[in-house]
């Protein structure tokens, strides 16, 4: 059985860290490069980091950070935000990223997560999903999400678990799931969401959206099949320790790394 990982998620705005509630009213949460190295010491598995207004502002990733923060991290990397084309993959794997991380560019051109995959190997490719719960007045027992690009700005009409299903056909490598009705609340993750969407599909999933405590993380590994829990005020804040979160996992009986 594979470990469980602990994720932060540096959420990059104009060269700092934020963080909301629900995708909005950002706040200020620090330096990139000085959250990464607080996160390398605590034993974090992996770091996310996403340029959350790239592709809303139809740019690229801000490279110059990406290699700043590569260069005080030890831990697998994933980098997203404006990556739209094969060349902005290589880009971002150079700059020192182990993983790029495509929402928007994926449901736009959907061939490029096989393109992709196919060229730099699938276990590089994660397929990010922003998902949100349709409202199903004529079903009110039934619950279906929709996915949303552009940093959470736009609907697509799209179902998430036949999208979710769709990425891990194409090519994907993993699935990096957030559920913006959770995402700041820290009321917990959306573990509806992550059941369904982690048992339809045969690849990893990060979960994401709503961790605010200890036991959220150790419900979400026992409820779910997500492989890993990506969090982030919570980190940025210093509410809770990386290494607090693994030790109780550990005592629960949850193997992770220690």
């Amino acid at each position: 059985m594979l470990a469980k990982r602990i994720i932060p998620c540096l959420d990059i705005k104009d060269n700092r860290v934020v963080k909301g509630i629900n995708f909005i009213g950002l706040k200020d949460a620090g330096d990139p490069v000085e959250n990464a190295e607080i996160y390398q010491k605590e034993g974090a598995d992996e770091l996310v980091f996403l340029d959350i207004t790239a592709s809303f502002q139809k740019r690229k990733t801000v490279v110059d950070l990406v290699k700043k923060v590569s260069k005080v991290v030890f831990m697998p990397f994933t980098v997203g935000g404006g990556i739209n084309s094969n060349e902005d993959i290589r880009e971002i794997l150079l700059a020192g990223a182990d993983k790029v991380s495509i929402n928007t560019s994926a449901v736009e051109r959907p061939k490029m997560i096989t393109e992709a995959s196919n060229i730099f190997g699938s276990q590089c490719i994660v397929v990010a999903i922003d998902a949100k719960k349709k409202a199903t007045s004529h079903k009110p027992q039934v619950t279906s999400w929709e996915v949303y690009t552009h940093g959470g700005r736009n609907p697509t009409g799209i179902d998430v678990v036949s999208w979710a299903k769709k990425v891990e056909s194409l090519g994907a490598g993993e699935i990096l799931l957030t559920s913006m009705d959770c995402d700041g609340t820290k009321k917990g993750f959306d573990l509806q969401l992550t059941k369904t969407i982690s048992e339809a599909v045969g690849i990893p999933v990060i979960a994401s959206g709503g961790a605010g405590n200890l036991t959220h993380f150790y419900d979400l590994f026992k409820e779910t099949k997500a492989t890993a829990a990506l969090a982030a005020s919570v980190f940025h804040y210093r509410e809770i320790a990386i290494n607090q979160i693994k030790q109780k996992l550990n005592q629960k009986g949850v193997e992770v790394r220690l």
